[in-house]
């Protein structure tokens, strides 16, 4: 409406009202944020879902044997375990050593030592070794395996003084017992057998022993002989000289 009378009036003027923002008492707490007003509170509990709980019947009462029986067997454990039986019937001496607290490094450069000497560190689980030596004639070593422990294993049995001077340096390794030609040998006996002779050593002192022996046999045999040819050669040479003192 263009009438001069409602331009005059103040009453149509408008105006734009300033507005200016500030933060409501500074920083907001993030991680303990103040409690909300009890009306809203109490709206917030209310909203809040509620889902069925499972049946404790099924889990929290079942006895550990059903709990165990449930359990699905790892076929890898089985082929693991084939490892370690294949490892304890083509070695001729296994070591089985208690590990205490060890680096990595540490143990991997007793590894690297043992390796170069053809003796093969590893560490299997207990429940494998269990499965490994059940029913079998290694079933005596399992109480060997209660606590943290690792296996050397090697071709020669003649390698026990090696092991014996390479694990004397790491005294995380402490030596429990070990199987040498399928004996099953405490820690003093695997030390004893340590301090033997080798095999060749073994061998030249039987054959010395024998070759002894038959040479004292044979002289025994002769001494009979060799005395009664003595006294002879002396009768002989005595009518000699009393032959030849006698005049002509």
């Amino acid at each position: 409406i263009d009438s001069p009378i409602f331009a005059a009036l103040p009453l149509t003027k408008s105006s734009t009202p300033a507005l200016q923002f500030f933060r409501f008492r500074g920083k907001i707490n993030i991680q303990r944020p103040k409690a909300p007003h009890y009306e809203r509170a109490r709206v917030i509990a209310v909203t809040q879902p509620k889902y069925p709980e499972p049946p404790k019947a099924k889990t929290c009462f079942q006895t550990r044997a059903e709990r165990t029986q449930q359990q699905l067997e790892n076929p890898y454990n089985e082929i693991v375990a084939k490892e370690v039986r294949n490892w304890l019937d083509h070695s001729k001496m296994v070591a089985i050593f208690h590990l205490n607290s060890i680096t990595a490094d540490e143990i991997f450069r007793v590894r690297v030592q043992l390796h170069k000497q053809n003796l093969h560190l590893k560490s299997y689980g207990r429940k494998i070794i269990g499965q490994a030596v059940e029913g079998t004639r290694y079933e005596a070593i399992l109480p060997l395996f209660h606590s943290n422990h690792c296996i050397v294993f090697s071709p020669d049995q003649q390698k026990v003084s090696t092991l014996l001077k390479i694990t004397r340096k790491v005294p995380q390794m402490v030596l429990l017992g070990g199987i040498v030609e399928e004996t099953l040998l405490s820690r003093n006996e695997l030390m004893t057998y340590a301090q033997m002779p080798g095999l060749q050593a073994a061998q030249a002192q039987l054959v010395q022993t024998l070759n002894q022996a038959a040479g004292n046999l044979v002289q025994q045999l002769q001494a009979h002989q060799n005395n009664f040819v003595r006294v002879l050669d002396v009768h002989a040479k005595g009518e000699t000289q009393v032959a030849a003192q006698e005049p002509a």
